[in-house]
């Protein structure tokens, strides 16, 4: 134990929020280990999740059961993609790996992240995670003043610890009331011995210091008979009461004997606010009858000031944390993220998400101009160059190339798969497509430089595909492959590009910003410019899964080109009704 008279270094990062209620709430920030414990733990379950797929769908398979093949890709896209988003807008901020560290995600405002900054955080995650393993996140996290990665930046969110330590209990059910626990008696080296545990209780995991706790108190038990089952929750209230009966005892100051006769007259209150706003978090404020709405507000506030008071008194720090817990609960609980999000998914989609793009105009026309720019320049060499090929071009494409004569003699088009496999093929190809859509939009937080690259990167590498197709008298071969799905697919690209490229303007440029703050605001537009891309990609996916890879004739694949350019034209022009209502640059 540490030797009474003698402090440490506390190198813990803590945070203070002000509440709409102008009451501050204060974090400790979560660090490098239990961040990185969590993220070991979910990765994990993903693991596990994606190898309990592929072994039923290898059964199923087995025995005749074909169509979950397509059900498997596009489960363990989802299971790989919101996993994270997911569990942290629906599960008060928390995965299942930050669940156990007692760590959960907030905005920088104390707020619920929500599910437009849990998809922002953890669609930038792919940046965080390069080179692996989360080398770029973990250097981040250990130069950030607080410990806030890449992806947090973006969405203007913040991990922080679930509990403030040394709080007594996590609600106050299990509090001896005041006049209980002045009862006790201790001698000079008695609460010598509890002030030593409740300094060293904040570093000691849950089962160290329940156990040493449990020693402890047998020594208390003859003269506080009706005391907490809970060991620690009895020590710690303990120590604060305690503390204040020693106080009044020697004249103590009057704030700290104001504490204590506050704490004496609220007890009961606090604790049946405390079981009311575990009810809150853990079903949520819509299962609350109308009368009760209301009352729990009153008792928020109610919380509140005797918080404010108690800071004013100058509190022994066990039951200000106490009250910092009951006020941060309350406080979630009322500002909690919208659980019912999920039903502006469908308008999302069709209307915000275009009007982004519209939105964005300039910077999705210049994503075109540099992809059809980098295709271009791509064309041209290996038409200038065909030794090219061999070193630029993979060698499933040299070998698709080779084929072309062989199949179009044949009558073969570029690819034809079984009507059976279609619905597979067309999940692959969707979900490796937004994958793509994904990392070029994540590399705008790179300043913009990663999603230039993987823009151009692509762009050229279809102009030398093309380009080699040509030269060996396949153009027309490819060229009626990729008709019926190319305008879309590309534009889509065309979308995540700008969005990223959104993101790194505003790192470049923040104006009168700060740059964190020109990044979030850049986002709200991006991320929703990202689910245009998606959408488009999933019908692009569509058609080339059940119309490229058929054997349809080149007529009809023109038609289908035609009608995914009126499909596209359309939903832009329903995005330019509600361009006006977006929030965001």
């Amino acid at each position: 134990m540490t030797a009474p008279g003698r402090s440490s270094v506390d190198l813990r990062e803590r945070i203070e929020i002000e509440t709409p209620e102008h009451v501050v709430l204060r974090y400790e920030v979560a660090g490098l280990g239990s961040r990185g414990l969590a993220a070991i733990l979910d990765h994990l379950l993903i693991f596990l999740g994606l190898w309990a797929l592929g072994s039923l769908a290898s059964l199923l398979h087995f025995i005749g059961v074909e169509w979950f093949d397509t059900a498997e890709v596009l489960l363990a896209f989802l299971l790989a993609w919101g996993y994270f988003t997911a569990f942290e807008a629906w599960w008060r901020g928390q995965t299942p790996g930050k669940r156990v560290l007692r760590i959960r995600v907030v905005r920088s405002d104390g707020h619920p992240a929500g599910v437009a900054a849990a998809a922002m955080r953890n669609l930038v995650r792919v940046i965080d995670f390069l080179p692996p393993p989360y080398l770029t996140g973990i250097l981040c996290l250990f130069f950030h003043p607080r410990a806030r990665r890449l992806g947090d930046l973006a969405a203007d969110t913040l991990v922080v610890r679930d509990a403030p330590e040394s709080a007594p209990v996590v609600s106050s059910r299990n509090i001896q009331p005041v006049e209980t626990v002045l009862a006790a008696r201790l001698a000079p080296e008695e609460y010598r011995v509890l002030e030593e545990f409740v300094a060293r209780n904040a570093t000691l995991d849950a089962v160290a210091g329940r156990r040493l706790a449990a020693g402890l108190a047998r020594r208390f038990e003859g003269r506080v008979p009706d005391r907490p089952s809970d060991p620690v929750a009895f020590l710690l209230a303990l120590h604060v009461e305690e503390q204040a009966r020693r106080a009044a005892g020697r004249g103590g100051t009057a704030g700290e004997i104001a504490a204590l006769r506050l704490a004496t007259r609220q007890e009961e209150r606090w604790r049946t606010f405390g079981r009311i706003a575990e009810r809150a978090a853990s079903r949520g404020l819509d299962t609350f009858a109308a009368p009760e709405l209301p009352d729990f507000a009153a008792r928020y506030r109610e919380v509140a000031a005797d918080l404010a008071r108690m800071r004013t008194y100058a509190a022994p720090a066990p039951l200000l944390a106490r009250l910092e817990r009951l006020a941060a609960a309350g406080h979630n609980a009322l500002y909690r993220a919208d659980d019912q999000a999920w039903r502006r998914f469908g308008p999302m989609l069709l209307r915000e998400c275009p009007a982004a793009v519209v939105r964005a105009g300039w910077s999705v026309l210049l994503a075109v101009a540099l992809l059809a720019g980098s295709g271009g320049a791509g064309y041209l060499a290996l038409r200038d160059r065909p030794t090219l090929a061999e070193e630029v071009l993979p060698d499933v494409m040299l070998e698709r190339a080779a084929a072309a004569g062989r199949r179009t003699a044949e009558g073969r088009s570029y690819a034809e798969v079984d009507e059976k496999r279609r619905s597979e093929l067309a999940a692959r190809l969707m979900t490796n497509n937004i994958n793509v859509a994904i990392y070029c939009f994540a590399g705008g937080v790179l300043l913009g430089v990663g999603s230039l690259l993987v823009l151009v990167m692509n762009g050229a590498s279809i102009g030398a595909t093309f380009g080699h197709f040509v030269n060996v008298g396949a153009g027309q071969y490819l060229f009626s492959f990729i008709v019926g799905h190319g305008v879309l697919e590309l534009f889509a690209i065309c979308v995540a590009a700008a969005a990223g490229l959104r993101l790194g303007l505003a790192l470049w440029a923040p104006g009168d910003l700060s740059r964190g703050e020109a990044l979030t605001l850049a986002g709200r537009v991006s991320l929703r410019m990202l689910g245009a891309a998606a959408t488009l990609l999933v019908v692009a996916g569509l058609i080339e899964g059940l119309a490229s890879a058929s054997g349809a004739s080149f007529t009809y694949r023109a038609a289908v080109s035609a009608a995914s350019a009126v499909f596209l034209v359309l939903y832009l022009l329903n995005g330019a009704r509600w361009a006006s209502t977006l929030d965001g640059p």
